[in-house]
């Protein structure tokens, strides 16, 4: 069975900066992508940072230029990291990931991790 297990969540203020991470106990290659959800009370969750195999990234609007998700294979660990913090940006952050095996798709996540952001 695959395990993603997140860390680094936490309480930081507006403007600050925090840094997830999503351990994989599989290689980093054995999934298709990697990302991050977040899901706020009331909300869906919703993806908002993406990295390709082949190292491409893809950003929702909401955290383009302020969230840079990256990888290091050889720990087949995903990083987030957050910086200039917003309040809105409160929420339990999910680490995913996508594989196909034989033609057969499955997805992968971890337990989730809050980040509180305090005005």
């Amino acid at each position: 069975q695959v395990q993603l297990v997140e860390s680094g969540g936490g309480l930081v203020q507006a403007g600050g900066s925090l840094r997830l991470s999503c351990a994989a106990s599989i290689s980093f290659f054995s999934f298709n992508a990697m990302g991050w959800y977040r899901q706020s009370p009331g909300k869906q969750r919703e993806l908002f940072a993406r990295i390709i195999r082949g190292d491409a990234t893809i950003y929702a609007d909401s955290v383009k230029g302020r969230f840079t998700i990256s990888r290091d294979s050889a720990k087949n660990t995903v990083y987030l990291q957050m910086n200039s913090l917003k309040p809105e940006d409160t929420a339990v952050y999910y680490c995913n990931g996508d594989r196909s095996i034989t033609g057969r798709s499955y997805t992968d996540w971890g337990q989730g991790t809050q980040v509180t952001v305090s005005s």
